[in-house]
């Protein structure tokens, strides 16, 4: 039986890619290229260094670390306002507390997005007994680092958590782990999900049950 669940963040628990996308071209246009929205896509999930990183390279320009410093003052000027809770975030974490239920994040973001993002969407970061971003980690899902590192901060083995993910790529990192997976179609629909081999898909968080998370 599940004793803890891991949420990943963006695309779980908020949506901010239209946010980071907005300051991921506005940044790269400071190094005179003009990226399209579309080129970030197969970079979603995989961490802003690969996210902004990889659209330099199409671009052919060599990825600095300064690259995203700049895109993350971008993102903290223009966050306020603009994200929301997906429906169901804080029900689902209150009643998952209230079962007595280890929670943590663990999302392939920097820390000072991921914390920025849960101040936005009101979720206070006491509500988690572990943060673990993609800065904790040296390989990035589909490697299942950021969900062990969770489980081992939060005390219990892997194979009593379960993982809440929107991306393939989550998904994969959560089975690699030994640990059941839910699936939210909140960013890719359930075709492109299923050959991950999650345990349950489910259109969004608000329709996620405690059974489908191995709680009842």
């Amino acid at each position: 039986m599940t004793r803890a669940v891991i949420f990943d963040m963006d695309g779980v628990l908020t949506d901010s890619e239209p946010v980071i996308n907005a300051a991921a071209i506005a940044g790269l246009r400071e190094y005179g290229i003009d990226p399209k929205a579309e080129d970030f896509v197969p970079f979603v999930g995989t961490g802003e260094d690969r996210y902004i990183g990889g659209v330099a390279a199409l671009y052919g320009l060599r990825y600095e670390p300064a690259m995203k410093r700049r895109v993350y003052e971008i993102y903290l000027q223009i966050l306020p306002g603009l994200i929301r809770a997906f429906p169901g975030v804080h029900e689902l974490l209150r009643g998952l507390q209230a079962q007595g239920l280890r929670l943590a994040v663990a999302s392939s973001a920097d820390r000072v997005k991921v914390e920025a993002n849960l101040r936005a969407i009101a979720v206070d970061l006491s509500v988690f007994g572990a943060v673990v971003t993609g800065e904790d980690v040296e390989l990035k899902k589909p490697a299942p680092d950021i969900f062990l590192a969770a489980a081992r901060q939060l005390g219990v083995p892997p194979n009593v958590c379960c993982v809440v993910e929107d991306a393939v790529s989550g998904v994969r990192a959560a089975k690699a782990a030994g640990m059941r997976c839910v699936a939210v179609e909140q960013s890719f629909a359930a075709a492109l999900l299923e050959p991950a081999a999650p345990d349950v898909i489910r259109p969004t968080l608000a329709a996620v049950t405690l059974a489908d998370l191995g709680v009842a």
